[in-house]
């Protein structure tokens, strides 16, 4: 409950109170357990246990004393009614069944000495439960009840928390594979148009970099389209693994394909989790490791797709980069998450995901994902 409600509420009870003993007292309705009280001392416990309502959010104790008081010196038991609820709704006490009883007793013997009531002690004792310790009770449940919407706010806080964390998540894997692999492509193609002397062969560069450029808006278009609408499908799949190949032996990049994996019989996730895992491996061998021999597999094996891009070094193509004949490394874009990506993408996909190097010195980043 917001502070200014609670603050109205405060004071509406404070009304209640005074409106209960302030008036009894002025037309001499009020009595006192032990005969009568000056009437500037009921009016001092009317107007206390009245300001006791503001505190009551905060503490029980006082209004539940200010209560008992109030019910002795003026014999107005109203007050009591509510300090006992608002202890058990608001703050419920350990032992707030001994202080209900307590107040029932006090409640008891004020209205037995009532002079306006009968004087009978089923009746009496009736009240007194009916009125005291009834309230304290649905207080209790009261209380349950303010904690379970608390406890289900707060789990569906963490929740949404969890949910946008995870969607950041997705986002930053997309954008990096994305944007990445077009950038490393670009920046080798604008390398080579550098040194290129012919003039066909610095359009057919350049070229390169501008449809390299247009894939990647592409792909960040029906990105963000997906991410607005939640449907379509993902920005490629294993029927585009022959192009990223094809896009790397452009760059100088040697590279053999195995592709044995029928697209149409792919679950989206799985089918893109592959092309990604294949894009990263291709850009981390263009940044690490130019002079080599790439093999990428993409095959159905029974009820699982293995995909994996392996890289090994190769002297001649080693001689050849040093005589800058060949392919030549791009520079570091920094980062560092392309693999925590991929790994993220083939948990989701419930597959297996391997990295690391090979006996023969080159490095293979590998996963295996159920079809099914």
């Amino acid at each position: 409950m917001p502070a200014h409600h609670e603050l109205v509420v405060d004071a509406l009870l404070a009304c209640a109170v005074l409106a209960f003993t302030i008036p009894t007292s002025m037309i001499g309705y009020s009595f006192a357990v032990w005969g009568t009280a000056p009437f500037w001392i009921e009016v001092l416990v009317g107007v206390g246990t009245a300001a006791t309502m503001f505190v009551r959010c905060h503490t029980p104790w006082p209004a539940v004393v200010a209560s008992a008081v109030c019910a002795c010196v003026t014999g107005q038991t109203v007050p009591m009614a509510l300090a006992v609820f608002s202890m058990t709704a608001e703050h419920r006490p350990r032992r707030w069944q001994y202080v209900a009883l307590a107040l029932v007793a006090v409640y008891w013997v004020v209205d037995y000495m009532d002079p306006h009531t009968d004087r009978s002690i089923y009746l009496n004792f009736v009240r007194a439960v009916t009125l005291i310790y009834l309230p304290a009770l649905v207080g209790t449940w009261v209380y349950a009840y303010r904690r379970m919407v608390w406890d289900l706010r707060r789990g569906v806080r963490e929740r949404e928390e969890i949910a946008a964390a995870e969607e950041r998540r997705k986002i930053a894997r997309e954008m990096h594979d994305t944007v990445t692999h077009a950038v490393t492509a670009m920046v080798l193609n604008a390398g080579m148009a550098r040194d290129a002397t012919e003039p066909s062969e610095v359009r057919e560069l350049t070229a390169t970099i501008e449809d390299k450029g247009v894939q990647a808006l592409s792909e960040l278009r029906e990105l963000l389209t997906v991410l607005r609408h939640e449907e379509g499908d993902l920005a490629g799949g294993v029927d585009a693994i022959a192009r990223l190949v094809g896009e790397a032996k452009a760059t100088g990049l040697h590279v053999d394909l195995r592709l044995d994996v029928p697209p149409e019989g792919l679950p989206r996730q799985v089918s893109h989790a592959c092309y990604r895992l294949v894009q990263e491996g291709l850009s981390n061998v263009r940044k690490h490791a130019p002079a080599t021999r790439v093999l990428v597999t993409c095959e159905a094996v029974g009820d699982q797709v293995a995909v994996s891009v392996t890289d090994t070094p190769d002297e001649a193509l080693h001689g050849r980069a040093a005589g800058r004949t060949g392919v030549r490394a791009a520079p570091s874009l920094g980062g560092g998450y392309g693999l925590a990506g991929i790994r993220e993408r083939v948990n989701l996909a419930h597959g297996r995901f391997s990295a690391g190097p090979t006996p023969e010195g080159g490095f293979t980043i590998a996963a295996r994902l159920p079809l099914k």
